[in-house]
């Protein structure tokens, strides 16, 4: 039988503290019309950015965006899609008027999704009732 000493033991248990500590990981996206699919020629734009607290699956997030084609109607969190495609809403928005924040917490899935590249934040207007801006939320 093996025993270790204090001093291993003491090790151990740092190393096992340290490793049991989250992280927070920062994203961000882009918010264009060229990244909609389809894509579209507004004037719009914007910023989502986001903070992922890995241990919790908690995500903070704002947005802001500008020039839009008139007031934003809805706005989400997408996915699982790649950029160029498609997904449902994963994230509904409360509030879509500029500027955006807060708070949801993630499934597992959705957070190997975010980590993978493939959510993504859209704002959507009358004009453009599938999605004005776009942006594929990647990490900052």
């Amino acid at each position: 039988m093996r025993f270790c000493s204090a001093a291993a033991f003491s090790m151990v248990a740092l190393l096992t503290a340290g490793a049991a500590q989250a992280a927070t990981v920062h994203y961000i996206a882009t918010l264009t019309g060229a990244d909609e699919v389809p894509a579209n020629a507004t004037a719009g734009k914007g910023t989502f950015t986001a903070e992922l607290e890995t241990d919790e699956r908690t995500l903070v997030y704002r947005a802001t965006y500008t020039g839009l084609t008139g007031p934003a109607t809805m706005a989400h969190v997408h996915g699982p899609a790649a950029p160029g495609a498609n997904a449902p809403p994963i994230v509904m928005v409360q509030n879509a008027a500029s500027p955006i924040s807060g708070v949801t917490l993630l499934t597992a899935d959705q957070v190997d999704a975010l980590v993978a590249g493939k959510l993504y934040f859209n704002v959507h207007t009358a004009a453009n009732p599938g999605g004005e801006i776009r942006g594929q939320i990647k990490p900052d």
